[in-house]
């Protein structure tokens, strides 16, 4: 890890050239290869570590605002490619970034706060996320991203395929489309030695059934979900996909910032009250940064009308505000019984995070369009920040652990799904 600096993310182009160095030192072992084009143009590359036929597909950079993933993957394929154990039975298939095009729209790579790290933000609206456009667009409307990925799945066949994500705030979970058994105790004990809490019942998985703390398995086609308004169908994603080859998949999030709110099993001694207070902060602060939309007239604006490269951050900002009615009504529903602080916690996350994304990526539109607008806005974007990270008394995650805990986690996944296969 001595190539990072403690706050420094790699942008895509320097994974690509770390990946090529690697590839210069071990010819024999490693391979870089263009396997697709994202939709402006920009190059999807793999980087292979071994031959087995046996093999293992990790996917970085899904989501643009998680960079996390780009780091942790060159990091275990240098692992990889020095341990000949871990090659020995697993060939090791590293995407470096599914979307390059985002992580060019997202410019946070050394964030010192929250605010920071919100001021340079950009999330894709979900159809527009390359493993989640599968999910809710018919086939002829998938992006470019997420049939190369799909292709990759095709042609490789693996046994095991790890997406790696991150949080901003919060903990380290893991989910699986199938239980890998014996994965949550070399997750936890990561966890443990690092200093990352575990989100034990996180928002993202609520109701799924537990293989141990933080490791949750995605329950059946059919079963109903706890919240009803997210339109989508995980079946369709690209996590599913390699169950047609007999493999599953993992993905493992670890946070930028941690809170030990999250990791918090004990009952919450009024779980349906809180939610209700979470659910109306939601929605007030939707109307507020819709308020911002109609002022500026960009609530309507046509994408031709703006600044270069507006058009995603706008697209993305109503897309996560579309989000908030169905979400609000939702969490008024009766929580879980013996709903958690954990549970709680998650869920007040998601709940300031999601108009607070809005309004950053909107404040960034404003600022490229000089809208005096901006400067009311920014204050928004920096008090929701600052109250976020107060809250749940968020501290740094060194990127040197961020990355170790996830590719330790990786390791155990691969080891462990192998068994399960053999």
């Amino acid at each position: 890890m001595s190539h990072l600096t403690e706050q420094h993310y790699p942008s895509v182009t320097e994974l690509v050239l770390s990946a090529r160095a690697l590839v210069a030192e071990s010819p024999d072992l490693c391979e870089l290869r263009r396997i697709g084009t994202s939709r402006a143009g920009r190059p999807l590359h793999l980087l292979s570590v071994g031959r087995s036929e046996q093999r293992v597909l990790v996917v970085a950079g899904a989501h643009a605002n998680e960079p996390v993933g780009g780091p942790t993957a060159l990091h275990l394929a240098r692992r990889v490619a020095q341990e000949e154990q871990l090659r020995s039975r697993t060939s090791w298939h590293f995407l470096l970034s599914a979307d390059p095009d985002g992580a060019a729209l997202h410019r946070a790579s050394a964030p010192r706060s929250l605010f920071d790290y919100h001021r340079q933000f950009f999330r894709p609206a979900g159809p527009e996320q390359p493993e989640w456009a599968p999910s809710v667009l018919p086939p002829d409307a998938w992006p470019p991203e997420s049939r190369a990925l799909l292709n990759v799945i095709d042609e490789l066949r693996p046994y095991l395929q790890v997406s790696l994500h991150g949080t901003d705030l919060g903990g380290s979970w893991v989910q699986l489309t199938q239980d890998i058994p014996g994965l949550a105790e070399p997750f936890a004990k990561s966890a443990a030695q690092l200093h990352i809490p575990i989100e034990t019942s996180t928002s993202d998985a609520a109701s799924w059934p537990i293989a141990g703390p933080g490791v949750h398995v995605m329950p059946d086609p059919g079963t109903d979900a706890l919240f009803p308004s997210l339109p989508e169908d995980v079946t369709r994603s690209t996590w599913h996909h390699v169950h047609r080859y007999g493999g599953s998949t993992a993905i493992v999030e670890v946070p930028m910032w941690a809170s030990d709110l999250v990791d918090d099993p004990a009952r919450h001694p009024a779980p349906r009250e809180a939610l209700q207070r979470v659910s109306g902060r939601l929605r007030a602060q939707a109307l507020r940064v819709e308020g911002m939309l109609r002022e500026t007239g960009l609530g309507e604006a046509e994408e031709r009308s703006l600044p270069e490269g507006c058009g995603p951050l706008l697209r993305a900002s109503r897309w996560a505000l579309g989000l908030v009615p169905g979400l609000a009504e939702d969490w008024l529903r009766p929580p879980p019984k013996g709903a958690t602080m954990t549970y709680v916690s998650s869920i007040d996350a998601f709940g300031r995070r999601l108009p607070l994304r809005a309004a950053a990526m909107l404040l960034r539109v404003l600022d490229e369009a000089g809208d005096p607008a901006a400067a009311r806005l920014e204050g928004l974007v920096a008090q929701w920040s600052s109250s976020f990270e107060s809250h749940f008394k968020a501290r740094w995650v060194p990127l040197e652990h961020q990355v170790e805990h996830q590719s330790r986690t990786v390791v155990a996944a691969a080891r462990h799904a192998r068994v399960k296969v053999n």
